[in-house]
Formats: C-alpha cells, sequence, structure tokens
C-alpha cells in the first residue's frame, strides 16, 4: 500500500473518532442526558465509609466520561491547530487586538493554571506586551474550555457564562494595570530585547501531514488527560466525603454573605486546585448552601493560587505577580458581591 494511502486511512479513522466524540455529546443534548452526578448529601450519608467514593465515582464517570472526553479531544484539536505564532505576533503592548486576542484565544490554548506558565514564558519571550501576556495568564485557567464546559454541564450555564464575563474583565483589567507600572514596563523591555537580539535566530518550521497533526492532537488530548485526571480522581474521593460529612448548617452559615465571599476568595486562591476538582469541590458546597455569590468568589481564585505564583515569580519578578495577583482577588471578590446581589443569593 502506498504511503499517501495509508496517510488517508490513518487520518480517515482519526476524524472518524473524533467525529463519533462530538456526536454522543451533541446526542446527549438532544435528549436532555445529564453530564452532572446526581448523587445529594444525602444519598451518600447512609454508606459505610469505604463506599462513600466508590459510589460517587461511579455516578461521576457514567454521567461525565462523555463531557470529559470531549472536552480533552477539543482540548488537543485546539492547541495543535490554533496558529500560536500568529497570536504572539499580534500581541503588541497598547494594542487593543493584543488585548482582545489574548482574551478571546487564551482559554483554548491550555486547560490548566499549571501548563499555563510555560505558555505565558512563551509569549513574553516572543515579544508580546506585558499587558496582553499577563491577560493571556489570568484567563486561561479562569476561563477555559475544560473549566467552562465542566461548569455549565455540573453547576449551571448561567454562572459559566457569569465566570467567563468576570474573569474576562479581570484579566484586562490586570493587564493595562500592569503595563502602566514601572516594573511592568521593565518586564516587557527585558523580555523584547532578548527578543529583537534572538529573531535571527529563527528558522522556517514546516508543517507536518493532516494524519499526524490528527494524532498529535489527541497524544496532547491523552497527556492532559494523565496530567489532570490522577489529581482529579483524588479530587472526587475528597468531594464525596466533604458531601456527605459537611453539616449544611456550617456551609449555610460561613460560605454565604460579605463573609463568605471573602472567605471564598481566601481559600480558592491560595489553595492549588485542579481546575475540574475546583469545579466539582464548589457544586458540593453549593448542594450544602453555599450562595452564588461566594460560588463564583470560589471558581475565581484559580488564577491566583501560590504554586502557579511561584513559578510566574522566574519570568516576571514578584512585583509583576504581586500586582496582578492582588488584581485578581479583588476581582473576585467584587464579581462575587456584584453576583450575589443581582442574582439574590448573597
Amino acid at each position: 500500500m502506498e504511503e499517501k494511502t495509508k496517510r488517508a486511512i490513518r487520518a480517515g479513522v482519526i476524524l472518524a473518532f473524533i467525529i463519533i466524540v462530538i456526536s454522543l455529546l451533541i446526542y446527549s443534548r438532544i435528549t436532555a442526558y445529564s453530564l452532572a452526578p446526581q448523587s445529594k448529601p444525602v444519598d451518600l450519608r447512609g454508606l459505610p465509609i469505604w463506599q462513600i467514593p466508590i459510589t460517587y465515582l461511579i455516578d461521576y464517570f457514567s454521567h461525565g466520561t462523555i463531557c470529559l472526553l470531549f472536552a480533552f479531544t477539543v482540548a488537543g484539536l485546539i492547541y495543535e491547530f490554533v496558529p500560536k505564532e500568529a497570536i504572539t505576533n499580534y500581541m503588541g503592548s497598547g494594542k487593543v487586538a493584543g488585548y482582545g486576542l489574548a482574551l478571546a484565544m487564551a482559554p483554548f490554548l491550555t486547560v490548566c493554571s499549571c501548563t499555563m506558565v510555560p505558555l505565558f514564558g512563551g509569549v513574553l519571550y516572543a515579544g508580546a506586551g506585558i499587558g496582553p501576556a499577563i491577560a493571556f495568564l489570568l484567563m486561561a485557567p479562569a476561563a477555559n474550555i475544560l473549566t467552562i464546559l465542566l461548569t455549565g454541564e455540573m453547576i449551571s450555564w448561567e454562572v459559566a457564562g457569569v465566570r467567563i464575563i468576570a474573569s474576562a474583565t479581570v484579566a484586562l483589567a490586570a493587564g493595562i494595570i500592569i503595563s502602566k507600572t514601572p516594573w511592568g514596563k521593565a518586564i516587557e523591555k527585558e523580555h523584547q530585547i532578548a527578543s529583537t537580539a534572538s529573531a535571527s535566530a529563527k528558522v522556517e518550521i514546516v508543517k507536518p501531514p493532516l494524519d499526524e497533526r490528527l494524532w498529535a492532537s489527541l497524544k496532547f488530548a491523552g497527556y492532559l488527560a494523565k496530567q489532570i485526571l490522577p489529581f482529579f480522581i483524588l479530587g472526587l474521593i475528597a468531594v464525596s466525603y466533604v458531601e456527605a460529612f459537611l453539616p449544611e448548617d456550617i456551609v449555610g452559615t460561613y460560605l454565604t454573605g460579605v463573609t463568605g465571599i471573602l472567605i471564598a476568595s481566601v481559600v480558592g486562591g491560595p489553595l492549588y486546585t485542579p481546575t475540574l476538582v475546583e469545579v466539582v469541590l464548589g457544586k458540593a458546597m453549593w448542594d450544602l448552601g453555599m450562595s452564588k455569590g461566594a460560588l463564583l468568589s470560589w471558581l475565581m481564585g484559580q488564577p491566583y493560587d501560590v504554586a502557579n505564583a511561584l513559578a510566574v515569580s522566574r519570568i516576571a519578578k514578584w512585583k509583576v505577580v504581586l500586582t496582578y495577583m492582588f488584581i485578581a482577588w479583588a476581582g473576585s471578590v467584587t464579581f462575587g458581591l456584584i453576583y450575589g446581589i443581582l442574582s439574590g443569593s448573597l
């Protein structure tokens, strides 16, 4: 068989798999099949301790596998086929298009804050402005494709929509403010000089055939799954015990009102919670009585967790890191209050 025919068959098989995954998600939507787990705290409390996480995991994966499969596959496709070189080329500081591109494309290039840090460094080293680069850094973990899909399916699409708007606003504000500071300008100048010096070393990149790119996208999806799912499963086990044993009156007392929003913003930020666990844990606490305002503030904590702040400080210095962490925290509190008041669930 000729090499060309082999490649065509290989590409056809991979495309068929992708079409099946997308069709399964569409079918689940048409039939109104819930992709979120159906367990309630009262269902788990009567079980033996060892059986609680098993029951919860079976419930979750019997409903959520289609959504996870779809999200990982799409994340891999977008990561492979979105032209990253074009994005970095247009992220000049002070340009409206640069900020727009950062906010629009960041969610499609990564799925969690841990994978965002090296991309943030790559964007800066490629000569992008510090403003768009910061917007890019904050927007991706706060509102990436997996996060939004899981938030919409497991909690509500209203919360997912508000999360996108709030995250984009905070990321934009942080980018603009930092681009005006002396320490932000210093970092930008430092990286743009390095980018100019290395420009002569750039080489032409030849794109591989379609079947290789499709296979690479699935390999990246598998890489993401291997990175995320072990922590996700551990998180689900923890969430199952939270649902079973955390008293509803404690959640109703401490995770509602202005105090609840402040607690959620403080706990949700420094705590390094994998993105998907953050959504599941947020849903569990919401089921136990957490207000919508505190829930939004909790969900917006991902961009300023300590682990990633330490990693970013190696690229952009602590003054920049502390500035964006403060803006992100203030944004999570502000939008938590606004959403809580407007939704009647402060």
